[in-house]
Formats: structure tokens, C-alpha cells, sequence
């Protein structure tokens, strides 16, 4: 059977790639690396976020993305057909028609590239949907009622956030403060508290293993490794929760910040439905513990994390598929 569709959950952090009738078939790291002496990539994904902070002189791992758009078109464009290949084989006989998430605030140029990278990777018709429809479809919102729904999507680049009725965005906002910039800051936190550094991949882990959006009573702990700066020897350091949760505290609030913005830029019907229907929660941020607590104790307004929270902008590129005539005028920008 010759796979005819695909979607692409194109973030920061991880790319999702959805197959009709087969799900989600692909999540991995969009990262990649290359050779510095003669330009070649070497690893894609799973395999080259294993050689971060491991690398010698003449081999780099980049991230070629940056805050949910492109930032190196080349590498984009090549990881984009190793999913590609990955997820439909390599002996392709039909180009498959894409639909790709990107930003809320991205710029036409970046849409392009966006295009022009999918086409070039294999793709025939390139769909480009913004994330907070694709989320909020994945996490079954019905977002063509005429009705107000708010759906906030943390991503690794970028958290979106958008109140959307009659099928279309009304209000939204999307800020470069995400799961990226909570790695940064637990980082930072070590490093002032403890003069101690620590590599992305350790303050990645302690952010999903023990990182909590509050403090709480019965708080977690976990011990890492990392580079004491006074002596330049390993350390052993043993991290909870709550400290977790001070490091966080500068993100969360400049991510509650954007949710009350949209809130006050949107017309009263639809804060009331809002207020009434609750907010939803998707992304990986979404899995943040207490991360609802800590939005609905700043705002009133009911939070819900959605179902599979992680996957749900890959779920929404596979009803888009599904629906391409349905949703073609509302959500989508094609060319």
C-alpha cells in the first residue's frame, strides 16, 4: 500500500511524523550531525542527540531549528527527507501530499522556506497549519462551533497560545518561551546556586523526571553528575523538586503573562466560554507537573492537559488529512 499523506509535527525540540490508518510512526530529536571536514551530515535524530556534549573537534551537532522556524535551511532540508524516507521507505513511486505545523507568528518568508524545504525533501501539495489549530484538533476541541476555545501549546521553541471559533484563530500570541528556555534555566540555577555546570541533556531530564510548575510538600529528588567551575573536577549534586520549581519560576510567569494577554485582547462571549469550557493544555510542556495547578491558580479560568499532550499537533495534521476540503479554507496556508 503506497502511503499517499503524511504530517509533520515540525518542532524545536522533537519531530512527530503522522501516517494515515498507522498513527504516529516517528518521534524523535530534531537534531543532526555533521562533519566539519568535508560537510557531511552523520546522524539524524535518536542517533545524533546521543553524540550532544559528546563530540569531537571536527564532528557538530546542530539544532536547525530555532524557535519553531528554520534557522538552517540546508540541514532542515536534509533532515526533512530523512524522515521522509524513513517513514515511507526509500523506493517511493507517489510524492506524498504534507501537512506541516509552524508558529502562529511566523513570517511569510519563514512559510516559505518552510515549503520550499518539504518540496525539495519529496513532497508534492505542502500544507502549512499553524500549531494552535493542529493542537487543539489533535486534542479533540471542537473548533469549528461557534464558541470560544483556548488551547496552549508548549512546545520546545515556542508555546502558542489562541482562543479559536468558527474554525479560525480570534486571538492569540506566541512567545520564544518554552521547554528550551526551562532547560536553560534549570542550567542557570545550578550553576549560580552550586557553581556547578551541567550539560542539556542532564537538566532535560531533571526537568521531565522530577521539575515541578509549584512547590509541594512531598518534593522528589534525583542526583546528577556535572563540572564543579572552582575545581574543574565531576561532582555529584542531588536536585528537588522545589528547587526545580524556583528555577522555573521566571519562564512559567512570562508564559502566564502571554495567557492573560489573550485573554484580555478577547471579546467577553468568548472569555465567557472560556471561562466556562476551561483551558487546554498541550505539548510537552503540558507535562510539567502541576502546570495546570499553577494556570488556573494565576488566571481563575478551569485548565485541562489534554489527552496524549505530547503527540496532539501530530494527531491534528492527520484529521487535517483526513479533512483537507473541510478545513482548506479556514486553517490552511498552501501553496
Amino acid at each position: 500500500m503506497f502511503i499517499k499523506q503524511i504530517g509533520i509535527d515540525l518542532g524545536t525540540a522533537n519531530t512527530v511524523v503522522f501516517v494515515p490508518n498507522k498513527g504516529i510512526v516517528i518521534n524523535e530529536p530534531t537534531v543532526v550531525a555533521v562533519s566539519l571536514d568535508n560537510n557531511q551530515i552523520l546522524a539524524i535524530g535518536n542517533e545524533a542527540k546521543e553524540m550532544l556534549g559528546r563530540t569531537p573537534e571536527l564532528i557538530k551537532t546542530y539544532k536547525p531549528l530555532k524557535d519553531g522556524v528554520i534557522a538552517d535551511y540546508k540541514i532542515t532540508r536534509a533532515m526533512l527527507k530523512y524522515f521522509l524516507d524513513k517513514a515511507l521507505g526509500h523506493w517511493r513511486l507517489v510524492k506524498p501530499d504534507l501537512v506541516i505545523s509552524a508558529p502562529c507568528g511566523v513570517t511569510s518568508t519563514e512559510r516559505r522556506a518552510i515549503i520550499d524545504a518539504a518540496h525539495e525533501s519529496g513532497a508534492k501539495d505542502v500544507y502549512v497549519v499553524k500549531e494552535p489549530i493542529l493542537a487543539a484538533l489533535g486534542a479533540s476541541i471542537p473548533i469549528n462551533a461557534p464558541a470560544g476555545n483556548m488551547i496552549i501549546n508548549i512546545g520546545g521553541g515556542t508555546t502558542e497560545i489562541a482562543v479559536i471559533s468558527l474554525g479560525g484563530i480570534v486571538t492569540w500570541a506566541s512567545i520564544r518561551v518554552a521547554g528550551n528556555k526551562m532547560d536553560e534555566a534549570i542550567t542557570d540555577y545550578i550553576r549560580k546556586k552550586y557553581n556547578i555546570t551541567i550539560g542539556e541533556r542532564t537538566a532535560e531530564n531533571l526537568k521531565i523526571e522530577i521539575a515541578s510548575a509549584l512547590p509541594t510538600k512531598d518534593k522528589q529528588e534525583m542526583e546528577i553528575t556535572g563540572g564543579d567551575l572552582t575545581e574543574g573536577l565531576p561532582k555529584n549534586l542531588t536536585i528537588n523538586s522545589n528547587e526545580l520549581a524556583e528555577a522555573l519560576s521566571p519562564v512559567l510567569k512570562d508564559i502566564i503573562q502571554a495567557i492573560k494577554t489573550v485573554l484580555s485582547e478577547t471579546p467577553p462571549e468568548l472569555v465567557a466560554d472560556v471561562m466556562s469550557r476551561g483551558m487546554f493544555v498541550a505539548g510537552g510542556g503540558a507535562l510539567l507537573k502541576n502546570i495546570d495547578e499553577l494556570i488556573t491558580r494565576s488566571t481563575g479560568v478551569p485548565v485541562y492537559i489534554a489527552d496524549d499532550a505530547l503527540f496532539c499537533v501530530a494527531k491534528g495534521t492527520g484529521i487535517i488529512l483526513d479533512n483537507l476540503q473541510t478545513y482548506q479554507r479556514t486553517v490552511i496556508n498552501y501553496k
